[in-house]
C-alpha cells in the first residue's frame, strides 16, 4: 500500500533534505512540507472534514518547528486525530527525548543527520500501526475528526465589555440543549464565573498547573460540578497565582476538558498572555466581543491585529459579536466587520441591563429569565455558533386526527425557534 507521509518543519535546509529522502522510500507518497503547527492542525482538520480518506498515515514533525512547541504539537495531534502516526525528528534522539515523545503520542523518533535505513523503518512502522488502528476503529466518518468537543474562546476588546457575562451564557445554553458542557475560567488575575454563579470553591485551575498527565480522575478533582450541570473550571482566588498557569499547562489542560466534554467555553478576559494565548489558538471557534462604541471597535482592532502578529489567530477566523447594541447607534455591526475584518456576528445582544440587574447583584444569571431579550439574544448566538444540541424532528403521527398532529407539530417548531 501507499503510505502518505506529511512532513512538518519550517527550515528551508532541513526541508530539503527530509523530502529528499521521503521520496526515495518505497510505496510512500510525500506531501509538500507544512511550515508552521497552526497550518498542520488546519491542514489536519480540513481533511478530516473532507474525508478520513484525506488523511496522511505518517506525520514528521520536526523538533524546531513552531510556534507550538514539537512535544506539545504532538501531543494535540495524538488527541484530536489519533489514527494518524506522529514522528518526531530530532538532532538529540537521547533516551530522555525519546520517552517525552513516547509520553506525548508519538510513534517514534528519528535521529538527524537523517539514514535512509532508520527513517524507512521508523515511517514503516508508524504507517503499519495506524492501518491497524483504523481497520480497528472502523471506517465511519467521525472516529478521526478528533476525540471530544468543541472548545470556544470569550475575548473582550477591553474590560467592561461583558465577556464573563457572555461565556456564562454560551455555556448555560449548550448545557440546557444537553450538551455536556464546561466553563473555564482563564482571567487568571480577576476571574469571575465564581461570582456571576454563586459559586464558593476550594480548587482552581492553577491545580492543574504542575501536572504532567491530566488523568480523568485529576481533572475530575479539579472541576466543580454546578447545580446546573456545568463543570466549571475557576480562576483562582488569588490573582498572583495566575502566574502559575503557562503556555504549557493550558494546553494540556484545554486538551483534557475536550475529550471529557461535548462543549467547552473559556473565559479568556481582556488581557493577553501566553495562557490564554494558547487557549485561543487551540479553540475552535474565538469569540471577540465589542459594545458600538469607538473605544471598543478600536479595541478590537487592536486586539485582531495582534492575534495576527502573534500567529494565534487570524482575522478571517475570528467571530465578533456586538454587545449592547441599540438601533439608533452610528456604529451599526456591517461598520465594525468592515473596521475589523472579522466576520461579525449575525446576533446582537441588545443593551438592556436592567434585565440583568436583579441576577447579576444576586451572583445567580442561571437564574436569569427566559423572556429576558438579552438571554435570548445570547442564546441565539450559542446557536449560531454550533454550542447547542438540534432536537432530531419527530415523526407526524398517522391516523385520524393526521391534519391536527401536523398543525401541532408546526406550532412546536414555531415556538422551538423564537
Amino acid at each position: 500500500m501507499t503510505t502518505r507521509i506529511l512532513p512538518v518543519v519550517g527550515e528551508t535546509d532541513a526541508a530539503r533534505s527530509i523530502t529528499t529522502l521521503l521520496s526515495q522510500l518505497p510505496d510512500a507518497e510525500p506531501a509538500g512540507p507544512v511550515g508552521d503547527s497552526t497550518t498542520l492542525i488546519d491542514t489536519l482538520a480540513r481533511l478530516a472534514a473532507e474525508s478520513i480518506d484525506e488523511l496522511p498515515e505518517v506525520v514528521l514533525v520536526h523538533e524546531r518547528i513552531g510556534p507550538v512547541p514539537a512535544l506539545e504539537l504532538i501531543r494535540e495531534v495524538a488527541l484530536r486525530f489519533p489514527a494518524v502516526g506522529v514522528v518526531l525528528v530530532t538532532t538529540d534522539p537521547s533516551p530522555g527525548l525519546f520517552s517525552a515523545a513516547m509520553d506525548s503520542g508519538a510513534r517514534g523518533l528519528v535521529g538527524m543527520p537523517l539514514s535512509y535505513e532508520e527513517l524507512a523503518q521508523r515511517v514503516q512502522a508508524a504507517a503499519a500501526w495506524t492501518v491497524g488502528v483504523r481497520r480497528h476503529l472502523g471506517q465511519g466518518a467521525d472516529v478521526f475528526t478528533g476525540p471530544g468537543g468543541i472548545v470556544v474562546t470569550v475575548s473582550g476588546a477591553k474590560g467592561g465589555v461583558g465577556t464573563t457575562l457572555t461565556a456564562v451564557q454560551l455555556a448555560l445554553a449548550a448545557k440546557a440543549s444537553g450538551m455536556n458542557t464546561a466553563l473555564a475560567d482563564l482571567d487568571l488575575q480577576s476571574g469571575d464565573i465564581a461570582s456571576y454563579l454563586d459559586v464558593q470553591f476550594r480548587r482552581s485551575i492553577v491545580d492543574l498547573a504542575s501536572i504532567q498527565d491530566i488523568s480523568p480522575r485529576v481533572l475530575q478533582d479539579a472541576v466543580f460540578i454546578h447545580p446546573t450541570g456545568l463543570g466549571l473550571l475557576l480562576a483562582p482566588g488569588e490573582g498572583e497565582r495566575g502566574e502559575e498557569i503557562n503556555e504549557r499547562s493550558v494546553r494540556q489542560i484545554v486538551s483534557a476538558l475536550r475529550n471529557r466534554y461535548d462543549v467547552v467555553v473559556i473565559d479568556c478576559g481582556t488581557q493577553m498572555n501566553s495562557a490564554n494565548a494558547a487557549a485561543i489558538e487551540m479553540a475552535e471557534t474565538t469569540v471577540l466581543l465589542t459594545t458600538p462604541d469607538v473605544v471598543s471597535v478600536r479595541a478590537a482592532k487592536r486586539m485582531v491585529r495582534l492575534w495576527d502578529r502573534l500567529q494565534i489567530r487570524k482575522a478571517e477566523e475570528t467571530v465578533t459579536v456586538v454587545n449592547r447594541h441599540t438601533r439608533s447607534t452610528e456604529i451599526q455591526p456591517a461598520l465594525i466587520e468592515r473596521i475589523t475584518g472579522t466576520r461579525v456576528a449575525k446576533v446582537t445582544i441588545p443593551a438592556n441591563f436592567k434585565e440583568l440587574q436583579a441576577s447579576v447583584d444576586a451572583g445567580r444569571m442561571q437564574d436569569l429569565e427566559a423572556k429576558s431579550t438579552v438571554k435570548q439574544a445570547m442564546w441565539g448566538l450559542a446557536g449560531e455558533l454550533g454550542l447547542v444540541k438540534i432536537p432530531e424532528p419527530t415523526e407526524k403521527k398517522q391516523g385520524k386526527f393526521k391534519g391536527e398532529a401536523d398543525r401541532g407539530s408546526i406550532r412546536v417548531r414555531r415556538g422551538r425557534s423564537k
